[in-house]
């Protein structure tokens, strides 16, 4: 039990700050670290995961829609998509094997720490709003579709997928990327815990719980350092964190 508990913690801790500062699921830190430590089945961590990440996601998005770093109008738009085809990823995942699953997500989060690293984003609110409206629907029609099943095949919240398309098709400055990810993520990861849970089974309800508040505390203090920081401070910082949770992650999975 004292093992499960410092798992989960140390697991929480690290999606929460990931989810707070960057978006991150909390699949790509709690999923491997359930699996190889405690030997869970990928369904049900995968579960757990989508389950730490609503509420992290949520307190994170207020925060940032508190200091006016959230797009909600045009997330709104990307979260039509991204809710639809989350639930045929969910559906998909329980039928492969569980190695399948969260390998993916790891390796994202390394390739997008790196990014941050080398090329920040340094846009602005101002020079990001030049699309048009129809164009931006689009785009995020598209965008949203993709993700949501990512979403729920690898129990992902869309986070890492969201953060790329957001900076880079989008054209979000990093801040407003952030909070616009973390508010579609808050239901992205609801329904993707509620279908797990019909299609897979019950949940350790320790684990839920530990994973659960360790990751919104993790989370609610990164967001804060997050909307404080300046945009170059934030990439770096980003860059950094992501980088090494996605190291930590690939040898996670390579001992599994």
């Amino acid at each position: 039990m004292l093992v499960k508990f410092i798992v989960c913690v140390v697991a929480g801790l690290g999606a929460g700050i990931g989810t707070g500062l960057a978006g991150l699921s909390a699949a790509a830190v709690i999923s491997p670290m359930l699996i190889t430590f405690l030997g869970f089945p990928a369904y049900q961590a995968v579960a757990i995961s989508l389950a730490s990440d609503v509420l992290a996601s949520a307190a994170s998005a207020y925060t940032y829609g508190k200091n006016r770093n959230l797009d909600i109008r045009n997330g709104l738009v990307m979260l039509a998509a991204v809710l639809v085809f989350t639930l045929i990823g969910s559906w998909a995942a329980s039928l492969v094997p569980n190695a399948t699953m969260g390998g993916f997500s790891v390796f994202m989060t390394l390739l997008l720490g790196i990014k941050f690293i080398v090329r920040p984003v340094m846009t602005t609110k101002e020079s990001s709003a030049h699309k048009s409206r129809g164009r931006r629907i689009a785009e995020s029609l598209a965008c949203g579709s993709v993700v949501g099943f990512i979403c729920g095949f690898i129990g992902a919240g869309g986070g890492m997928m969201m953060l790329l398309v957001l900076t880079s098709v989008l054209g979000y400055e990093l801040k407003t990327a952030v909070g616009t990810s973390v508010f579609i993520m808050t239901f992205t990861a609801f329904t993707g815990a509620v279908s797990h849970v019909a299609i897979g089974g019950g949940l350790d309800v320790f684990a839920l719980t530990v994973c659960v508040v360790v990751t919104l505390l993790g989370a609610r203090i990164a967001a804060v350092f997050a909307n404080r920081a300046s945009a170059k401070a934030l990439n770096r910082v980003t860059g950094v964190v992501l980088t090494i949770l996605g190291a930590v992650m690939v040898v996670v999975n390579l001992l599994s």
